[in-house]
């Protein structure tokens, strides 16, 4: 991804309806449907997988970040993969800062769900320089995996979901 469009955010047409009943399906689900969870820091699990086809519209999500990476990055949406994750913050949560350049990603995604006021911040550590980007339900942000970045607090006590993505190439997936 070029450094110029380091950052490239759409507003998914007709979220609010598919996001009110995802929100929904996903906070009523029961903690054993997670088939894995990973980095516990500040007592919670950042990260919650979960098979797509348990949840409502996600599997319609999922495919509009394949084609919108296919037409940043040029392969073919068959050329490309996906994995995704829940992230789900409650009151006083934050995300450290991080990046997601460990593997073969080509682009990280992020999907908000459901956003409440006094959501923290998505805060993008471009060079030099902080670029803070307030999260809107609905709306796709894409960007280079190689950035670190990080949430600011959840002031909230509503929970705030967003679905986490990597994009990469298809045909890498380990044995």
């Amino acid at each position: 991804m070029p450094q110029q469009n380091v950052l490239q955010i759409y507003d998914l047409p007709k979220h609010q309806v598919n996001n009110t009943d995802l929100a929904r399906a996903i906070l009523a689900l029961p903690d054993e449907v997670f088939v894995h969870r990973s980095h516990f820091f500040h007592g919670r699990y950042e990260n919650l997988y979960i098979d797509a086809d348990r949840l409502p519209g996600l599997q319609l999500i999922l495919a509009t970040v394949l084609e919108r990476s296919a037409q940043i990055l040029g392969p073919a949406v068959e050329e490309l993969k996906l994995g995704f994750w829940l992230n789900i913050m409650n009151q006083g949560n934050v995300t450290s800062l991080h990046s997601h350049d460990d593997d073969d990603e080509l682009l990280s995604a992020v999907y908000y769900v459901q956003v409440p006021e006094e959501s923290g911040l998505f805060r993008l550590h471009i060079d030099n320089e902080i670029k803070d980007v307030k999260p809107v339900a609905g709306r796709l942000m894409l960007f280079d995996p190689a950035l670190p970045h990080e949430v600011g607090k959840h002031r909230s006590d509503i929970p705030r979901i967003s679905i986490g993505m990597n994009i990469g190439p298809a045909g890498n997936e380990p044995d």
